[in-house]
Order: structure tokens, then sequence, then C-alpha cells
């Protein structure tokens, strides 16, 4: 039912097709983040029209609201939000954690407190697991503790509770039609990511995630662990780095042999005013918008700058209008998938070691804004 084959290869950079029960998946690929059985702003006609092809929401959220066992009853989640297309669930082990001063973690599992209403709650792989089973994504996430990547004490206890939450995940599963992914973790030391992806490669699973990246390390730790952990694992499996989405992260994701990208960034910037482009990340309220007659990036084929001036969306940031949310979240999402398609078709033609260059220098400044002065044009 789950099968990965490898199309092309350059160097570490790869392309593939991973059969779903709801579709093949073109990697590499960038996921949309639906959270709560939503992109935020947008319809599934919108993300089909961005070319999506895989959409991940959140177990944390979903169990605390609407509820797992509605979703089921509704039918799943592709149903009850209307996508027809492959979708991944993480295990919410991130968003335990990240609830620190409410959550108290022991071998057995996680008790936290809901950030809605206080209510206590208790997360095991087994609950976990079951939970992702009632939401019905074709890719489900093993429970993990993702930890402080720079405290290698605490790093090792929480990777060797990974590897038996991983066990006891697989153990608890029961659909086929899901693919469980194990993850690896181990922080930034490179003999824990070493001895976490061997053993996580030892379950066999259908594709393997790197986990407990992007959480306060520095871009070269990042890359330095992508470094030890990918020449590791199977080549035969998909790879899945797991809340990682600049342009520039996903160039240099691919260029190691990454598969598989998700990432809240894209529509948390168009909430926030921001819009990737090439001259750099641009803040859409700027003064300089209220005349410029350009699209955000004129490169673009996106319905936002297909249609739209700068000049407008900045009228709607500043009446406060909705749609300007929605034009960036389109935007941004079409922005990464579009790399993302580029960084493919380079793999398949073999220019990929020029084109990663090329689209480095170019996407390089969209870590963060571009200096006001880089959009007076």
């Amino acid at each position: 039912m789950f099968q990965f084959s490898i199309t092309a290869k350059n160097n570490r950079a790869r392309t593939g097709i991973f059969t779903t029960p709801h579709g093949d998946l073109q990697t590499p690929v960038f996921a949309p983040v639906g959270t709560q059985a939503t992109v935020k702003t947008l319809t599934p006609e919108h993300l089909k029209s961005i070319n999506a092809s895989l959409v991940l929401s959140n177990t944390y959220h979903l169990y605390l609201r609407p509820g797992d066992e509605l979703v089921r009853d509704m039918g799943g989640l592709h149903k009850f939000m209307q996508w027809p297309n492959p979708m991944l669930t993480d295990s919410g082990g991130f968003q335990v954690f990240s609830l620190s001063g409410t959550r108290k973690i022991d071998d057995e599992g996680v008790t936290f407190k809901s950030h809605i209403d206080g209510s206590t709650h208790r997360f095991t792989p087994e609950k976990s697991i079951a939970i992702q089973e009632n939401l019905g994504a074709d890719i489900i996430m093993a429970f993990d503790e993702c930890s402080d990547p720079n405290d290698l004490a605490y790093s090792k206890i929480a990777m060797d509770r990974t590897h038996r939450w991983a066990e006891r995940s697989l153990k608890a599963k029961t659909r086929p039609d899901q693919a469980l992914f194990g993850i690896v973790q181990g922080g930034v030391n490179a003999d824990l990511r070493a001895e976490s992806a061997q053993f996580i490669s030892s379950l066999d699973t259908p594709g393997i995630a790197i986990g407990g990246l992007s959480v306060g390390e520095t871009k070269e730790e990042m890359h330095n662990t992508l470094d030890v952990v990918l020449p590791l694992l199977p080549e035969n499996k998909p790879r899945y780095l797991m809340g990682v989405g600049t342009p520039e992260d996903l160039i240099n994701g691919v260029l190691r042999g990454v598969d598989i990208f998700d990432c809240v960034l894209p529509t948390r910037l168009a909430r926030h005013h921001s819009a990737f482009a090439p001259e750099g990340r641009l803040n859409m309220m700027n003064a300089a918008f209220a005349r410029d007659t350009r699209p955000i990036d004129e490169t673009c084929d996106c319905y936002a700058c297909q249609t739209f001036t700068r000049a407008y969306i900045r009228h709607l940031i500043v009446a406060k209008e909705l749609l300007a949310g929605t034009l960036l979240s389109i935007h941004n999402l079409r922005a990464l998938i579009r790399l993302v398609e580029s960084l493919r078709a380079s793999i398949l033609d073999n220019t990929f070691e020029t084109k990663s260059a090329e689209l480095l220098v170019q996407w390089k400044n969209n870590a963060s804004r571009a200096p006001l002065t880089e959009t007076k044009k």
C-alpha cells in the first residue's frame, strides 16, 4: 500500500514517488500546515490551485477540539475537511512538550493541561496512535519527546525515551492503511543523532522523520545534524524534516537528501503582513508599497500575484480586511511549492548543482525581512 521509489538522484538530492491511499506524492514535497483541520484563511480549492499535494494536521489540537472521535464519526479527517489528497498528522508530542509550564513527563507518557480550558489530559504512545487512527491521515507519527537541542544530558534521556515510545507506537498501531514514521531525536549532538538514526532505521517503518530541529539551534548546527543523520537513513524510505520551512531551509534540506517538509511559517508570516519575494521578505505594511503597481513577485504564477498589486494588498492590510491574509497565504505557500517544484525539475534534468546554488542566492534574504531600501524600486 505504501511504496517509495526514487526516480532520479543528483549527489545526495533525489526525487521520488511515495504511494499512499489518497494518491501519489512527488518528492521533494512541501506540506502546508492545517493545524485544526484547516490551512488558516484558505479553502481546499485554494490549496489545489497552488498545487499543494500534502497537508498536515495536528493531533494535539484536534484531540482537544473538536475531538478525534467526532472526526472519526464524521468520516475521518479527509472527509471532515474535504481534502481528497494525502494527509499527515504529527503525534502531538511537540505541542505537549512546548507547554513547559503545564506538563509533566514520565517514562510512560505526558500529563498536561489544555491551553483552551486548563483541563488535565494524558498522552502516551498508545493514546497518540489511537487518536491518529481516529483522525485517519495517510502518514502518522510515533510519539516522541522533543528536547532542548543544546542540553546534552537531557537530549540523551529524551532520545532513549523516544526510542522506547517508537517501539510502543508500532505495537499500538492497528490500521494497515496508515504509514507510521519513526522520529530521530538527539539534539545537536552528533553521537546521539547517529545512534538515534540507526535505532529508528532498525524499526523498518515506511518512512523516517527528523525531529528536534528548527527549535533554537543555529543554521550551522541544523545543517551539521542533517549531514550526520541523512547518510545513515535507508535509501528506500522517504525522509521527513519536521517543522522546517524557509526557502533557504528547503534548498539546504533537499541538497542533503530530505524528501518531505512542513512548516507553519508561510501562513503565519501572511497573517503578520509578510511575503516571500526574490529581493527578500517583504513587510507589506510599509508605506513604500502604497502606490506600488507591481505584484508581490513578478515571477510568481499564484492568483494573488497574477491579479493584484502591492498597493492593493497594502490597502487591505491597513483596512484590516481578512482578504489580505488569504492573498498573502496563497502567495507564500505557492512560493515554497514552486521552489520544491523547481528543485525537483532540476534533479530530474541533472542541473540541480547549478540550480540550487542560484536559488540559494535568490532566496537567501527570506529568513528575515528585507531592509526597506530594498523595496523601493
